[in-house]
């Protein structure tokens, strides 16, 4: 097909074997159309044999398709008029639907904004729905090792597709093993050389939420937009919150249906495995049999009973069982208090996490050192993200932890989880960065969710609130809760030098002071569903 500025962007078309009219179902990607998001979805033949015409494009400058690409600058329109030619291809019976997951995610977002009469509903998965807080920051640290590894993947397929042997041989190989050790570790050597143009750096330069980021966001133009809509996430995805967050606008909004999944996945695959947690047969994703259902639904007009079950659906880890719900959770928050006697940071005592919070206030000391910072371990953030054994983590003299009492009774969380700590530093700027995880009775620790957040003011000693990645779990009975504290999560994020100065001559070591007790009210917040096994 031809765009409305003459360009031609290349599809392959799927087809069901019968002569009837049918919906479109519509995927738009910078990967090569032949992929077509077959490490998450089915493949299109799947699909078609379900009664659609699927239809897999490569975005303008990707794969066979012409013009220059540019990161989410045509989407909006080149959607538009996809959507109206796919609507009006041979056997089609004028409606479209739209699925796929991370950019094939953004693209639909871009499509709705355009509002085409054929679009009747979309299906985005792991999702930036504000560009600068749900993908390319957290808290206001730069995503460094996201950031960086997909900077380059995209510059590899651009020199493949230019036929430039040299510059795409030196990519792949540091697509394989990130440069991440640089003396500027945010801008490497290979990335300046090879992709001076890549859109890595201006989203390093614009480290605010400014103009910039309000122009390219979905969330700034898709207010008047109403679409049903099917949200899916992950609970160790790195966009997670981008899903969540237009998936609560959006239900708090809509006339229409919004549906949101979330499972135990990573961005991929979605599969039972993740990290070094099996999580169960019941982890394999769902998701091709839902999105046809949901597709039966809204371009078919099937009466599929989706009105009869719950539109939320979480994996709760631990039990390895689906739990639905009629929104999103949003329960009581239980506290537990950090305590200490002002030794965690030498280790001649452990911090307490206690439902109790003490009269006493107490100081603990931690102290980064640029030259060796806290390594990042799974999560949602790192490569690779999942569940990883961590106690190697935390017996380091910069990491504070506190620890609960073994449970006395299974624990089910389900929701937002909060970190509040009364800290300051010795610098203008520092990172914090939580830690959430279960302590097993053999002494093993394993990640449940984290957060992070560049503190600017760092002199001032003030409670600071890391909102952690949402979850949904069941902490068994025997098995403790831990906190961990650190001033660093590297190569995760973009380390903090105490100065807002790159990495090199000018970092900083930074003290940091963090209170427990008494007035200081740190603690952590756990959103807690009242359910017995």
């Amino acid at each position: 097909m031809y765009t409305r500025d003459g360009v031609r962007l290349d599809a392959d078309i799927y087809r069901p074997d019968a002569d009837e009219k049918f919906p479109v179902l519509l995927m738009r990607q910078p990967y090569g159309r032949a992929i077509a998001s077959t490490v998450v979805y089915a493949h299109p033949t799947w699909y078609a044999a379900h009664g659609y015409i699927v239809v897999i494009q490569d975005v303008r400058g990707r794969g066979t398709s012409g013009g220059e690409f540019q990161l989410f600058a045509h989407e909006i329109t080149d959607g538009e008029d996809t959507i109206n030619w796919a609507a009006n291809l041979p056997g089609s019976n004028g409606t479209v639907g739209m699925y796929g997951f991370s950019y094939q995610g953004m693209t639909q977002l871009y499509a709705a904004i355009a509002k085409p009469p054929a679009l009747k509903t979309i299906c985005p998965a792991m999702i930036g729905y504000d560009l600068y807080a749900d993908w390319a920051y957290e808290g206001g640290a730069f995503c460094l090792q996201s950031n960086l590894g997909w900077a380059i993947q995209l510059a590899t397929e651009t020199a493949r597709l230019n036929r430039d042997e040299k510059t795409y041989q030196a990519l792949y190989a540091a697509s394989r093993n990130l440069p991440l050790h640089d003396p500027i570790p945010t801008q490497p050597e290979i990335l300046k050389n090879f992709a001076p143009d890549s859109f890595y750096y201006e989203w390093l330069n614009h480290s605010q939420p400014d103009e910039y980021w309000q122009k390219l966001s979905p969330k700034t133009h898709l207010q008047d937009v109403d679409l049903p809509m099917f949200h899916i996430g992950g609970w160790f995805d790195n966009y997670l919150r981008g899903t969540l967050n237009l998936y609560q606008e959006m239900a708090a909004r809509s006339q229409y249906r919004q549906q949101l999944l979330i499972g135990p996945w990573c961005h991929l695959p979605w599969g039972r495995k993740v990290g070094e947690a099996d999580f169960g047969a019941n982890a394999i994703s769902p998701v091709d049999r839902m999105q046809i259902c949901w597709f039966d639904q809204f371009l078919k007009g099937i009466n599929t009973g989706l009105s009869e079950q719950m539109p939320v659906w979480l994996f709760e880890m631990g039990s390895n069982n689906w739990q639905g719900f009629p929104t999103f959770p949003e329960f009581d928050h239980k506290s537990y208090f950090l305590s200490s006697y002002g030794l965690v940071s030498v280790r001649e005592d452990e911090g307490v996490l206690t439902t109790t919070c003490p009269e006493n206030s107490v100081d603990d000391v931690l102290v980064h050192d640029p030259w060796r910072p806290v390594p990042s371990v799974g999560g949602h953030a790192a490569i690779p993200a999942g569940v990883f054994e961590r106690s190697h983590i935390d017996s380091r003299t910069d990491v504070l932890t506190y620890t609960s009492e073994p449970l006395e009774s299974d624990l089910h969380l389900a929701g937002d989880v909060v970190v509040a700590v009364l800290c300051g530093a010795d610098k203008p700027s520092f990172d914090l960065c939580a830690v959430i995880s279960q302590v097993y009775p053999n002494g093993r620790v394993y990640n449940l969710t984290q957060g992070y957040l560049r503190c600017r003011d760092g002199m001032n000693r003030v409670t600071r609130k890391i909102q952690l990645q949402a979850t949904c779990a069941r902490i068994p009975q025997g098995n403790a809760l831990r906190l961990s504290l650190s001033a660093a999560c590297f190569p995760a994020y973009a380390m903090n030098h105490g100065n807002n100065s790159a990495f090199g001559i000018d970092a900083q070591t930074i003290t940091l002071t963090v209170s427990s007790g008494g007035a200081s009210l740190s603690q952590v917040l756990l959103p807690v569903v009242a359910r017995s096994d």
